[in-house]
């Protein structure tokens, strides 16, 4: 999609352009919005995007993992203008039109639920949450939830009572939702049961077991469990297959829904459509967000018609499956069925492999994790003391937004590396000469 080889500056970064409008912000924009570094962009084609003083910087972020076919791609931005032209809203939770049709059987037709399955569209993943919250206690007839210690599912009331990321996600707004209790991740890159990686002996699955729904939660009472199959916010962490695993079968014995949080992890991002589908687990219901229209706002539900049998009138949304988001949907889906997914197992490798060589040379990586191009790298004090550190991670992170690198961290010292899956090898191995460079410096080499 694109000829640039490398990051263009035509000004220091930030530039003056950038400057004034960040000032601008400053003063009409709520001040609860998180900004990293003064990138202000202006256009993006690919995997580059051009800020508004003319400086070209490669993309790691990808939107927070949303622009999965990269951004302004042709296919993507034709079906969208050919929609527009047709009509632009029409309410489909009250009408029918058939770009939300053939969205949702694209998404039946892939998802692991099963065979006969029904779509709900919203318009965020916080919106699919609070959804599928819904749709477990309807289907279910149970008012309590099982989270995870690291999950983030959203900012919105329901959402941000399973969220369990950050303290400030909550302070100010309590109470919160009722019903949710927090359990460990089964991480077992820092296990809370001292277990050593790899070999995940199964101690979260069993505290749920035996100590949560034995002591203070009746398990005939837990509508649903929700989890992220590859944490992120959390800090990218792929938990165990066999614990994944053993989550369903707890679910299976004590009739709890399992709710799979796709909405970062999946539409292709880890190199299959749902990153569930590594440890070969059937969820119940599954919310999407972020990758399915490559940067339209649009999240979903998908369960089976057993699972999502709620009546008429019992949840909507006005803006639900709006035309012009499901145009650009259907896009996108046929761009990564047609080959993106296999692109981000490959990119994904090859980075991976990149980010393990520089482990053995720089002290100050910990742990190298994910799948495809979710990729999570550890910053640590050293890897003798394994002290997790913020401040080098974001010295990282700050050092490559000078250099024309984007990305972001995520849990306490994750560098959270999340490209549109359209990267190229000869694009990764730019950004990952321009990652060495940082990690080399803030390393003291």
């Amino acid at each position: 999609m694109s000829s640039i080889k490398r990051p263009i500056f035509k000004t220091a970064l930030p530039g003056p352009r950038a400057k004034a409008i960040v000032k601008r912000d400053q003063c009409s924009l709520s001040p609860s919005y998180t900004r990293d570094y003064p990138a202000v962009i202006d256009r993006g084609q690919g995997v580059w995007l051009t800020d508004v003083d003319g400086n070209v910087m490669l993309d790691f972020c990808a939107g927070i993992a949303v622009n999965s076919t990269g951004h302004s791609h042709p296919r993507v931005v034709e079906a969208i203008k050919r929609q527009a032209e047709k009509f632009i809203h029409y309410s489909g939770t009250d009408f029918y039109y058939e770009p939300e049709v053939a969205l949702a059987e694209r998404l039946n037709s892939i998802s692991p639920t099963g065979k006969d399955n029904r779509v709900f569209f919203c318009n965020s993943g916080a919106e699919a949450v609070e959804g599928a919250l819904k749709l477990a206690r309807y289907h279910t007839g149970r008012p309590q939830f099982i989270s995870f210690i690291g999950a983030f599912h959203g900012r919105t009331m329901g959402a941000v009572s399973c969220t369990g990321s950050k303290p400030t996600q909550k302070k100010g707004f309590f109470p919160t939702m009722p019903g949710v209790t927090h359990v460990p991740y089964p991480n077992c890159y820092r296990c809370v049961f001292n277990q050593t990686y790899p070999g995940c002996s199964l101690e979260c699955v069993k505290y749920i077991e035996d100590t949560v729904l034995k002591t203070f939660l009746p398990p005939e009472e837990v509508a649903g469990l929700i989890i992220e199959p590859i944490q992120g916010e959390g800090g990218y962490v792929v938990p165990p297959v066999a614990a994944m695993q053993a989550i369903r079968k707890l679910c299976d014995k004590h009739g709890i829904l399992l709710i799979a949080d796709e909405i970062q992890s999946g539409m292709g991002r880890t190199g299959k459509w749902f990153a569930v589908e590594h440890c070969k687990v059937k969820p119940d219901i599954i919310t999407l967000a972020k990758g399915i229209a490559s940067g339209m706002p649009m999240g979903a539900i998908i369960a089976s018609s057993a699972v999502m049998n709620w009546k008429p009138g019992s949840h909507g949304n006005t803006f639900s499956g709006n035309p012009v988001c499901c145009a650009a949907g259907i896009a996108t889906f046929d761009l990564i069925q047609g080959g993106l997914m296999k692109n981000a197992t490959a990119v994904g490798a090859y980075m991976t492999a990149e980010f393990k060589k520089m482990q053995k040379k720089y002290d100050i990586i910990g742990d190298v994790r994910g799948q495809g191009l979710m990729i999570g790298v550890e910053i640590v004090e050293s890897r003798k003391s394994k002290t997790k550190s913020h401040d080098k991670m974001e010295a990282v992170i700050q050092l490559a937004f000078t250099k024309g690198l984007l990305m972001l961290g995520c849990g306490t010292n994750t560098l959270r590396i999340c490209p549109p899956l359209v990267i190229t090898k000869e694009e990764a191995k730019v950004g990952m000469e321009i990652m060495e460079q940082c990690i080399k410096k803030v390393a003291g080499k």
